[in-house]
Parts: C-alpha cells; sequence; structure tokens
C-alpha cells in the first residue's frame, strides 16, 4: 500500500482550476504499479456533491490503456440503485454511450440486496467490537463486501469528504463500509452512531468509534486500497485533493473539510427552513437536512424540510413506514421490541427524529419539531410521527426575515453549529 499521501489544496475561499486537479491526478497515477493489473474505482452515488465526470476523465486517461480490467462500482450504501439514464448524466454523457466515452470501463451498482453480489472477508468478534465501540456494542459482525472489490487486483476510492452524521466526516474507507459492504456491517456502523448520537458525532474528527469500526473492517480487504479525497460542494470551489492510503487520504481532507463545511452561529435559532435540493430523492437521503442543522436548534425549536419534488419517504427501506421517527430512547427503553428490525433503519429513525426522551409515563418526549413540506401526502407524513406543512405555504423571504430563525440553501451538506 502507497503510505505517502500527496495534497493538493488552495487556501480557504479559493478554488482548483479544472487543469490543476486533472494535472494532480495524472502525476499520482502515473506512479502506480497497475500494468497489466485490474483495478476497481469505488464511486460515489448522485446523493454527493462532485466533479466526478472531470476526474473520472482524468483517471480513465492514466489508466485505461494499462490496466487489464477497469470497473467502476457505485456506492450506494443502500440507497436506490442508479437508472442507466442517471448514469449516463452522472458521468457527464446524458442519454450518450458510456463505453464509447470511457472505452473498456464497467459501470455496475453495488447490488447491496444481492446476496450472490456479496463475498465475506470473515468476522470481527464481540470483543473486537467491544473493544472498537467503546463499549457500546458486544456482538461478533461477519465483514461482507462486493466482490468486485475483491476481484480487482486495486480498489480505489473516489470521492469527496463531508460532515456525516454517522461517522463523524465521510469519505476514505467509508466508501467501502457501509458503500459497497453487506447488511451486517451497515447495520452495526450505523445503530453504533445512533448509539452516540448524530448530534454528538457529526463533524467529529478523528476516529471516532464508527470510524475505527469501518478501518477495522477494511483492513480485511485482500486487495491493495487507495483513496483520491476531494473537498468540494455543490456550490462552492473545489479546494483539495489528497491522493494515498484511504486513512490517510482521508484524514487529510477531513481536516479541510472541517473548515470548508461548518458554519457557526453566535446563539441557538428558534427554528431552520432546509432548502433540500433535487439530488435527494426521497426523505431517506433528504434528510441530511435536519442533520446538518439539528446543532443550532434551541429546545423546542423548530425545522422544516423543503422539498418539493419528494413524494416518497424512502424508495428502498419500506420497514421505516411501520416503525415511523422516534428519538433514541424510544428504542433503547423498548429493545426487545425493536431489535429484531434492521438497525440501519432503526438509525436513520433516530437521526431524523433527533433528541428526545422517552419513559413509560410521559411517553416520547422530543427537543423539536421536525416538519415536512414536500410532495409526501399528509396522512403519511403524520402517520411516520413527522408534522406536515403544505409546501404552497412555505414562505422563504418570509422566514428568512425572522431574526430567530435560518433558511438554508443546498441544504445536506453544510453543518451548522454554535460556536
Amino acid at each position: 500500500m502507497r503510505e505517502a499521501t500527496q495534497l493538493l489544496a488552495t487556501a480557504q475561499g479559493a478554488g482548483l482550476d479544472d487543469q490543476e486537479v486533472v494535472r494532480f491526478v495524472r502525476d499520482q497515477l502515473d506512479l502506480l504499479d497497475v500494468d497489466g493489473r485490474s483495478v476497481c474505482l469505488v464511486l460515489p452515488d448522485g446523493t454527493r456533491s462532485c466533479p466526478l465526470p472531470l476526474l473520472m476523465r482524468a483517471v480513465h486517461q492514466a489508466l485505461g490503456h494499462r490496466v487489464s480490467q477497469l470497473t467502476a462500482l457505485i456506492a450506494l450504501g443502500t440507497h436506490a440503485p442508479m437508472t442507466h439514464e442517471q448514469l449516463t448524466a452522472h458521468l457527464d454523457r446524458p442519454g450518450g454511450d458510456l463505453a464509447a466515452a470511457y472505452p473498456g470501463l464497467h459501470v455496475v451498482n453495488h447490488e447491496w440486496w444481492e446476496p450472490d453480489a456479496l463475498v465475506s472477508l470473515g468476522t470481527i468478534d464481540s470483543s473486537r467490537v467491544r473493544e472498537l465501540s467503546d463499549g457500546r456494542l458486544d456482538q461478533p459482525v461477519e465483514v461482507r463486501i462486493n466482490r468486485h472489490v475483491v476481484e480487482h487486483d486495486v480498489a480505489l476510492v473516489i470521492g469527496p469528504v463531508f460532515p456525516h452524521e454517522v461517522v463523524g466526516f465521510s469519505g476514505g474507507n467509508k466508501y467501502f463500509f457501509p458503500g459497497v459492504a453487506g447488511p451486517e456491517v451497515i447495520d452495526l456502523s450505523h445503530w453504533l452512531g445512533a448509539l452516540i448520537s448524530s448530534v454528538e458525532i457529526i463533524g467529529t474528527l478523528g476516529t471516532t468509534p464508527v470510524r475505527a469500526l469501518i478501518d477495522e473492517a477494511a483492513s480485511m480487504i485482500p486487495s491493495e486500497r487507495l483513496a483520491l479525497c476531494l473537498v468540494t460542494s455543490a456550490s462552492g470551489p473545489f479546494r483539495a485533493l489528497a491522493f494515498g492510503s484511504p486513512e490517510v487520504a482521508w484524514e487529510v481532507c477531513a481536516d479541510i473539510s472541517a473548515e470548508t463545511h461548518v458554519r457557526y452561529l453566535e446563539r441557538p435559532v428558534q427554528r431552520v427552513l432546509s432548502l433540500v435540493p433535487t439530488k435527494y430523492q426521497d426523505m431517506w437521503t433528504a434528510a441530511k437536512g435536519f442533520y446538518k442543522v439539528e446543532p443550532v436548534v434551541a429546545d423546542g425549536g423548530h425545522v422544516v424540510l423543503f422539498a418539493t419534488k419528494i413524494t416518497e419517504i424512502s424508495h428502498v427501506h419500506k420497514e421505516i413506514r411501520d416503525i415511523g421517527y422516534h428519538c433514541r430512547e424510544y428504542f433503547t427503553a423498548q429493545w426487545a421490541r425493536f431489535a429484531h428490525l434492521p438497525w440501519g433503519v432503526l438509525a436513520h429513525s433516530t437521526h431524523l427524529r433527533g433528541a428526545g426522551t422517552y419513559d413509560d409515563v410521559r411517553g416520547e418526549q422530543c427537543r423539536v419539531t421536525v416538519t415536512l413540506a414536500t410532495g409526501i401526502p399528509e396522512d403519511e407524513v403524520r402517520a411516520v410521527g413527522l408534522d406536515y406543512l403544505d409546501p404552497s405555504e412555505v414562505d422563504v423571504a418570509g422566514f428568512g426575515s425572522n431574526p430567530d430563525a435560518l433558511v438554508v440553501p443546498d441544504a445536506g451538506e453544510v453543518l451548522f453549529r454554535l460556536r
């Protein structure tokens, strides 16, 4: 494995131009020992802001003529698979022929729902899970991953780093677990994040317990692991690229992401209006519009997620309709009722509902109110325990004129914290 990490970065507020980016990528990949070897590129799906076409053109030009096989594996986690039309647009060939644009490149979704798409790397035993989780969990976990990663000589992660509600900062080995993993590590890691709580772990630098679990699982991958990590955003400049081992390249970019993607407020706000971008196509992914603002909402405050084009709670995880949205203590206090359900779904539920308490006398008391102003019907919204607002009644300008309110455009990537 390549231990040295190369960094290309700019000062805060500045940006890298395309030529600098392409030159950096080619310079790093030209040094790799990949002639005649197979390479699996592990790529973000459409829910991540990333100048993927620019990077992919540079990577393909550097590697396409040297390797025996080149596969692009879309790291869905448990998101919905990308359609052919979405994939062509994702790689800057809307409606076009990917084979013509990237000769020899095989593009596939991570089929997390298909057992034959996964291979087992072994098991992390219960004592090690207990150690990695700081005693929060005490059980073994089988480590399964997409077979493309194992069946190629080199696995190269290409993807951005942002503050993240489960692991602290995304990127690096997170593209393997949960990006292209089996359900076992996905469920365990997400529930571990929920036990810590989104508001505590999000934007935490260094090796959080969830990051430690992910790194442990990634160390079991037999292929050579490398990463091209980057710091960018939907509306800001391209800040940084780092190339090397997934652990070190991620760490370098996480430090820069902490400067780039975190905004500080002097005092809590009573109301937040998150304007959710169209790259999030259901509430499962659009919930990031809540995760990133929860730390600055006052007790008894109110968060509105505004996304008129979203019409589904989840395209994939229908269990959330039965479980609903609840604080962490609602589940932990009644664990026998819920332990058999997918822990990743329970984690999503707690992350969107936020902090709260539960006991048999008072029931559930949540810290803030979460309201959906979307295309999801009112009865469906209220059935899962959230408040409803007709999106036609949202007054963005009026909302923003309130000194106790915050309007967040392109919500879901920038984290808001109190200073």
